[in-house]
């Protein structure tokens, strides 16, 4: 039977194939959950749509599912991340619906997403929330088939939580992105790794000894300027929590406002996944020449419309990279077109990372299966005993051992009594 799709060529999968191969080498804790799933068939008869950037790493975990039993359909949660080739193997080669192309528009962004909750999934696995909004707003007559979802990123588990506390959110949600083997690593070591490749990619530009304005210091933020830290740049860290400002200046970076970290930067990267970061009073402030890039998930950060307004005249200087020349005479260049530079100007986090953060994706997606009966209509954390099971398997993979504790040292950590 012919596997439904809309992607731009079936042509393009032999390079696909040698891509998911090649990034499975990095994805030993995933290959492992394969193995079981394998055997296992937890989720005989699952149907799943996910929301993901389709990448290589993505469709190791897609084939890690339907391993495990599940139906999958895969559409992109954003439309410069799409791998042409990869969806294209993933149809092709293992028999997984992909509605994705790269550089769709937002009518076919659109279309995608209600293509993937066609299939009437009892699972959906999210990259921004953008299937839940769906399923609570034009697609509500899927929810009595729903058993539940899983949400990947920062800015996708600040709507549910937010959905949550209106009420109004409809069923039992994983919070995957604050799983610690997710957060800690994805956020912090694949963002700030990935982000900096993006923007070197884009410009060719050197790094080192430059300003690189870095506006957000959660786990993404705090990534991306150890990395460029690490290249050599001379980083400014913006920020609204005191808690998070104050961890940056220990870090030895500079911290200020927008407003005056604008005239400074060579470089602007935001990671707040919040709106307006940079808005029309910062590109007025701009030096000749700056650069502006976002690694936040939605394009809302860096106000393209404003920038566009302001412009005399744009010109594509490079793949990923518009000039935008203002009235003032100066330059400001723009990388992605706003969205994921991460992703629209490289290819995403590496398969090593995205190991553990898909690990918690299937597990959870497991977790759900076993465990949807007794759960109640909240965002829930991933439980405590996956993240130390894809901890030790990482370790595991990577051959480091651990001490194990004394039965006197475990006496002693579960007494009251003992003291100076």
């Amino acid at each position: 039977m012919a596997i439904k799709h809309d992607i731009k060529s079936l042509t393009l999968a032999s390079k696909g194939k040698g891509r998911i191969e090649w990034t499975a080498r990095q994805m030993p804790v995933i290959d492992q959950i394969t193995k079981r799933f394998i055997s296992q068939k937890p989720l005989k008869n699952l149907k799943v749509a996910a929301c993901l950037h389709v990448t290589a790493e993505t469709a190791n975990l897609m084939i890690a599912l339907k391993a495990g039993g599940a139906q999958v359909s895969l559409c992109a949660s954003n439309p410069l991340s799409t791998q042409d080739d990869v969806a294209a193997s993933l149809v092709k080669d293992h028999g997984i619906s992909v509605y994705a192309i790269h550089g769709e528009n937002r009518a076919t962004y659109y279309k995608h997403l209600n293509a993937v909750l066609d299939t009437k999934p009892h699972v959906t696995m999210d990259d921004g929330a953008d299937l839940v909004a769906l399923i609570h707003t034009t697609r509500k007559e899927l929810v009595a088939g729903l058993i539940g979802s899983t949400e990947e990123t920062t800015t996708g588990v600040i709507r549910l939580k937010a959905l949550e506390g209106d009420g109004k959110l409809l069923f039992p949600v994983i919070a995957v992105n604050d799983a610690k083997t997710k957060h800690f690593f994805d956020n912090r070591y694949g963002t700030g790794q990935s982000t900096m490749d993006g923007v070197i990619r884009a410009t060719n530009f050197l790094i080192s000894g430059s300003r690189v304005v870095v506006a957000g210091y959660g786990w993404c933020g705090r990534g991306v300027a150890s990395r460029a830290h690490g290249l050599g740049a001379r980083v400014i860290v913006t920020e609204v929590d005191p808690l998070k400002a104050i961890e940056a200046v220990m870090d030895g970076y500079d911290v200020m406002p927008m407003s005056e970290a604008a005239s400074k930067g060579d470089v602007f990267i935001t990671v707040t996944g919040d709106c307006g970061v940079l808005r029309p009073e910062h590109f007025l402030k701009m030096k000749d020449g700056a650069m502006v890039a976002n690694s936040g998930h939605f394009d809302v950060e860096i106000d393209v419309a404003g920038l566009k307004k302001m412009a005399k005249s744009t010109r594509e200087m490079r793949s990923s990279l518009v000039e935008y020349k203002l009235a003032n005479g100066r330059r400001i260049y723009l990388l992605a077109d706003g969205r994921l530079v991460n992703l629209g100007a490289a290819e995403g986090h590496p398969g090593m990372v995205m190991d553990m953060s898909f690990a918690n994706q299937a597990l959870s997606t497991e977790f759900l299966v076993k465990n949807h009966k007794t759960l109640s209509k909240k965002v829930y954390s991933v439980p405590q005993i996956i993240d130390e099971k894809i901890a030790s398997l990482k370790l595991d993979s990577m051959g480091i051992k651990l001490d194990k504790l004394t039965a006197e040292q475990e006496r002693y950590l579960s007494s009251w009594s003992a003291g100076t």
